[in-house]
């Protein structure tokens, strides 16, 4: 008898790239791939590349913590997954990350925009509106991890700075702003008064790439003096910066190792996040069978790429292991340490905190104080572990040490209509928060919970369940 073609590893549940109503889905092991092979009844059989890494993709699996509820939920069962977001109490994870989306504005009009924001769109959410989202979170998380004020572009805003003071007058632990930096690149005093909501404030930089070619793409214009200009005044005031690089396959993804090291160099960056293009929303002159990525072929070329990480330092990140790999390192007299095949992994499996900032957590802590004292020569471990203090924010601070020693890289692969999981969007710690209340995976938000979209949510709970 002959054999099948590919090893078949397990059984879970997707949705059809064309109607979008949930199908059976086998996980497949192929010439060294991993695929997603699903079957719906009116638009037939479906193949999908998951990950170019089969023994990667394995230690995945493997690295997975328990999940972390929030203080609450917000929707019942009903559907089931993926058609009760709300969170409702299925979801496996809390909100690592919630995005406030406060304008559908936006003063680019990208060919690639997963929320299809441009200037033709004016719609400002109110202050008051805002302020119950962020109540919201709050309510959900307590004490909320990380919040990301975002849009469209939320800059432009007309009460920006009132929407930043009222989410620092909130238990955030951590707040962010996604922005494409043209305000900032463009008017001093703005980038000033960022600099009054450090500590806890990161600035998270749309960063593409660093040729015209690549932006025009991506972006519709040639967007390298706006950038640089942005980071020259994030750099004067020392605000911190995560660069933010949307990966499509053909156009940037050979910049991956330049734009770490162009990275390294700027003294307000604290990492990079690579995210391959998430097929949603606007996508004007994308094709998925040519243009999409998954994370270990993100993961691969910033390995060929780039001599700073080894296989050991870019590892699965324990709450959401599918869509999220992490590597982390000290940036010490100009160069760069790494940090993360340092750290027994039981650690981050077992941690409290937050594992996309999860220098925060406290045994985490220990562990990496266990390690600086104990494996270098007196003088080098005083020094290493002076450097390390400032990753941990829980601990003194000696002066002149600071948070601008962490740089982090970060890969985020959201989930689409191509190789949506089931069983794995169940773990998504990355949210958006409805305007009704409800918290929302990114992942399903951008596929059935925006705008119109919901309509047609609405009409295949009613075929599914009538």
């Amino acid at each position: 008898m002959s054999d099948r073609p590919y090893q078949y590893f397990e059984l879970t549940n997707s949705i059809c790239a064309v109607c979008l109503r949930k199908v059976e889905a086998k996980i497949l092991f192929q010439n060294g791939n991993v695929y997603l092979q699903k079957r719906c009844l009116a638009h037939g059989t479906e193949k999908v590349l998951i990950a170019t890494d089969i023994e990667y993709y394995q230690q995945s699996r493997l690295t997975l913590k328990p999940g972390q509820m929030p203080a609450r939920f917000n929707t019942p069962i009903k559907y089931g997954c993926p058609y009760d977001c709300g969170l409702c109490p299925d979801h496996e994870q809390h909100s690592c990350l919630t995005l406030v989306e406060v304008t559908d504005a936006c003063n680019l009009q990208c060919p690639i925009c997963y929320a299809e924001s441009g200037p033709n769109r004016q719609t400002h959410r109110s202050l008051k509106q805002i302020e119950f989202m962020l109540d919201v979170v709050v309510k959900n998380e307590k004490e909320p991890d990380i919040v990301q004020i975002s849009g469209g572009e939320p800059t432009i805003h007309p009460q920006f700075f009132e929407i930043l003071d009222s989410a620092k007058r909130r238990s955030i632990k951590h707040l962010m702003v996604n922005t494409n930096g043209v305000k900032i690149a463009q008017e001093e005093e703005f980038a000033a008064r960022l600099s009054d909501y450090m500590p806890g404030f990161e600035v998270y930089l749309q960063f593409d790439s660093l040729e015209e070619g690549a932006l025009r793409d991506l972006r519709g214009a040639d967007l390298r003096r706006i950038r640089f200009d942005a980071l020259e005044k994030l750099n004067r005031y020392n605000i911190s910066t995560t660069l933010v690089v949307t990966v499509k396959k053909g156009v940037n993804d050979d910049e991956l190792g330049k734009i770490i090291d162009f990275a390294l160099e700027q003294r307000c960056v604290r990492g990079v996040t690579f995210q391959p293009v998430q097929a949603a929303g606007r996508l004007e002159g994308y094709d998925s069978s040519r243009d999409r990525l998954t994370l270990t072929e993100v993961r691969r070329n910033i390995l060929e790429q780039n001599s700073l990480f080894d296989p050991a330092d870019i590892i699965p990140v324990p709450c959401h292991p599918d869509c999220l790999a992490m590597g982390y390192a000290l940036k010490v007299g100009g160069k760069a340490i790494p940090l993360t095949s340092m750290i027994d992994p039981k650690v981050l499996l077992q941690g409290e905190g937050s594992t996309i900032v999860y220098e925060r957590d406290p045994r985490l802590r220990e562990q990496v104080f266990k390690l600086f004292s104990t494996s270098h020569s007196p003088e080098s471990a005083s020094a290493s572990l002076k450097q390390l203090l400032c990753c941990l924010p829980l601990v003194q601070v000696p002066d002149g040490i600071a948070y601008d020693n962490v740089f982090r890289v970060l890969i985020i692969q959201f989930l689409d209509v191509q190789n949506f999981d089931v069983r794995s969007v169940k773990k998504s710690c990355i949210h958006i928060v409805h305007p009704d209340g409800r918290i929302i995976p990114f992942d399903t938000f951008n596929l059935f919970y925006r705008d119109s979209k919901e309509e047609l949510l609405k009409t295949i709970q009613k075929e599914r369940f009538a």
